[in-house]
């Protein structure tokens, strides 16, 4: 496909989007309906329908509408491309630029515009983060990182560099975590790649796996929504440590067993009825459902589906999860609470909260990770109750 035909596609899907379908759905449609797309071709698709997505109010600006066309035409001029380079008409290019659509609007931008968030989440950006919230919004209009995990129980970070570069992954060092891999070049080889296939890395956020470095070391652990089961798996990498997965939703943890058996880790996976014969356990981490604010690169829908209402419901899970699992925990042991947020009121606040209602428990450790080119946007803190 030509350049002008992806850009073409993309419009395409991103009418689709302003429609009310999620993304991920469209790409898929879009893909099974056009096999001639190669990898490369159905890649940049992509990088343009997540570009628009994570940046749709600037792109809107800049393109005169909130459609597929304004907004592509609005993002190519903040890319700074010349958007009647690519729609000229010709081949399966869009067609080309009408008169109105030529002139490009005053760069000069609204606050919540330039930030690229809904009207209502300023305010909240404002109260969390103060003088970094302008740094934050903007930060999370550009592409994530991809960053892995080196499995220390197979190889070492120096050697898992040589096997990736003998892929054509290039990584450096991530400062976030010991064992973190930044990939400079060659990201969508990676799951290719033998180091990766062999289990010698895993692809995790460093600022992931930053938490999980944190967390003390413990017997038993339980992750109580373990999703996909990264922290799991990392945690299960620790010697004599015994871990259990446990998920509301147990379709989550599906790939468990094989990411696992590939990692060379031993995780018992447990439903929410067997939780009460296994414990108490030492350590239970809770990386409880969020906005995932923190991570909005990776997910820029979720940014602008968000609502006050919506938001309000997940601090109230937030507190159920924290209330059911405080009695889990043993003498001596660390409830962990852990979000990929970084509003206030799903951080500190939910602490603060969770304190408040059981008298004798207290905070030992709080840390904030910044979003960056390093990683996403956390929350985590230890919580133990004091006999």
């Amino acid at each position: 496909m030509t350049p002008g035909a992806r850009v073409a596609a993309a419009i395409e899907i991103l009418d689709q989007v302003t429609d009310g379908m999620a993304a991920e759905q469209v790409l898929t449609r879009w893909a099974r309906g056009h096999r001639f797309a190669g990898s490369k071709d159905r890649a940049a698709i992509r990088d343009h329908v997540f570009d628009v997505l994570r940046c749709w109010r600037s792109a809107a600006h800049l393109g005169g509408a909130q459609t597929g066309r304004g907004l592509m035409i609005g993002m190519l001029r903040q890319q700074g491309v010349d958007p009647e380079t690519l729609f000229t008409g010709e081949g399966h290019a869009p067609p080309v630029l009408l008169e109105h659509e030529k002139a490009a609007p005053d760069a000069d931008m609204a606050r919540a515009i330039k930030l690229n968030l809904p009207d209502w989440l300023i305010r909240e950006f404002d109260t969390s983060l103060g003088d970094d919230a302008e740094k934050t919004a903007l930060a999370l209009q550009g592409r994530a990182p991809v960053t892995m995990r080196v499995n220390t129980a197979k190889t070492t970070s120096s050697e898992a560099l040589l096997m990736l570069d003998q892929s054509g992954v290039t990584v450096v060092e991530n400062p976030l975590g010991p064992t973190a891999l930044t990939v400079l070049d060659g990201s969508r080889r990676v799951r290719s790649a033998p180091a990766y296939q062999e289990g010698f890395v895993e692809l995790q956020d460093a600022s992931s796996q930053a938490v999980v470095d944190a967390l003390p070391r413990a017997a038993r652990v339980l992750d109580y929504c373990a999703g996909g089961g990264g922290k799991a798996l990392a945690l299960a990498l620790r010697d004599e440590t015994c871990v259990f997965a446990h998920d509301i939703d147990p379709a989550r943890m599906s790939d468990l067993p094989s990411r696992a058996a590939r990692a060379g880790a031993q995780i018992t996976q447990i439903a929410t009825q067997q939780i009460a014969t296994e414990a108490p356990f030492d350590l239970v981490l809770v990386d409880a459902p969020c906005s995932g604010s923190g991570s909005w690169r990776r997910a820029p829908e979720a940014k602008w589906r968000l609502t006050p209402e919506r938001l309000k419901e997940l601090t109230a899970i937030q507190d159920d999860i924290l209330d059911t699992t405080a009695p889990m925990i043993g003498v001596g042991g660390t409830l962990a609470y852990a979000t990929c947020s970084v509003l206030h009121v799903e951080n500190e606040a939910r602490v603060q909260a969770f304190l408040d209602r059981h008298p004798g428990w207290t905070c030992v450790f709080q840390k904030t990770f910044a979003v960056s080119a390093d990683g996403d946007g956390f929350f985590t803190a230890h919580l133990t109750h004091v006999v």
